[in-house]
């Protein structure tokens, strides 16, 4: 049956959740512009990425900042596919594959015509869409056709995928949830990602490509026009990274419960139970049958959270540090450089450098 038409995760009491992206979907990013002898820190800087960052492994961006480096690294290359396919994704191909979609009755219709397109497009990797029954699924082939290539890149698959499910989620105006997921490669380091982006059944080294949903959706009518698309266009990328996140799972509930209020009133992990009508034992077990728990979670919402404050606003740290719900800000402080490798004042001002910025809790 078709869910819930909820589309992201919410907003509430805390402001609207843009939510972060992992540096490495930054690193990925630039592996193309690397490989062409391209000055990548130029890009960065663009994008208001610090490239300091990069050597962080815990770092992470905006989501718009993202959208932007993935703008930047589009022009640099002539290329909207990161140069991961050995016939370039020419600048303006996603507005054209939009064009050739908008007319769509229906998703089905839509999705096979975006299909033929990047087909069209793109010379390593081809999509089709197989419907069996109750089960709908959408392949992503290795070209020559049959798998003969050895796997490609993880990147490459998962923006493929993203691409077309994004697009699928804005027509239908809803998040389309994914039953399962499978790649041909090896386990990337940022998988985790991954299961949120698209679902937490995630297998990898299979014999396939694949991401499995209700083929209901199929018959579900196009609900944009030309006016929406050029709204849609201004925003994309970015918007497909967090607006259409896994939004059915236990995880994504609860961010939302949590959305819907300050900080300061978050419930500690009975109270939480009780909301959700389960036991303590009973909710434990399922946060951990999703890889997580209540603790990370929580970490996970103020750190996009500081991230969007610090960010968007200019709001002093210690104001940013209270609202987060940290009796003091040293603490705040430490959590921060947990999270991100960089003191908050120093990844407002760009740096990501130990002692950048005001760390007094007046930046």
């Amino acid at each position: 049956m078709i869910g819930d038409s909820s589309a992201c995760e919410g907003g509430g009491g805390a402001g609207p959740e843009r939510g972060t992206i992992s540096i490495a979907f930054v690193h990925e990013a630039l592996l193309g512009v690397r490989a062409r002898g391209l000055d990548g820190d130029a890009l960065l800087a663009r994008a208001g990425i610090s490239p300091a960052l990069l050597a962080k492994p815990q770092a992470r961006v905006s989501s718009a900042s993202y959208g932007l480096l993935w703008h930047q690294i589009a022009v640099a290359l002539d290329d909207e596919f990161f140069g991961m396919d050995r016939h370039p994704m020419k600048v303006g191909s996603f507005t054209l594959l939009c064009h050739a979609i908008i007319n769509s009755d229906t998703l089905e219709r839509a999705l096979r015509r975006a299909l033929r397109f990047l087909r069209v497009v793109l010379d390593d990797l081809a999509g089709g869409l197989e419907v069996d029954g109750a089960l709908c699924r959408i392949r992503v082939d290795d070209l020559p056709a049959g798998g003969q290539r050895a796997p490609g890149r993880a990147f490459a698959y998962g923006t493929f995928l993203l691409l077309i499910h994004g697009l699928a989620c804005w027509l239908v105006g809803r998040r389309i949830p994914l039953a399962r997921a499978t790649f041909r490669c090896p386990e990337p380091a940022f998988s985790a990602e991954w299961r949120v982006l698209f679902s937490h059944c995630l297998e990898f080294e299979q014999s396939e490509t694949t991401i499995e949903f209700d083929s209901a959706y199929l018959a579900l009518p196009n609900l944009r026009n030309e006016a929406e698309m050029k709204r849609f266009l201004r925003e994309a990328p970015a918007n497909f990274l967090v607006k259409y996140r896994n939004s059915s799972s236990l995880t994504a509930k609860i961010r939302r419960h949590l959305r819907a209020r300050v900080p300061t009133e978050w419930p500690d992990f009975p109270g939480l139970a009780t909301r959700f009508h389960a036991s303590e034992s009973t909710l434990r077990r399922r946060l951990e049958d999703e890889g997580q728990s209540y603790r990370a979670i929580l970490d996970d919402l103020r750190r996009d959270l500081a991230i969007s404050l610090l960010l968007d606003t200019d709001r002093p740290v210690h104001e940013i540090a209270t609202e987060l719900g940290f009796a003091e800000s040293s603490a705040f402080h430490r959590a921060f450089k947990k999270w991100t490798g960089s003191p908050p004042g120093a990844y407002r001002h760009g740096s990501g450098r130990e002692g950048a910025g005001d760390e007094g809790g007046g930046s």
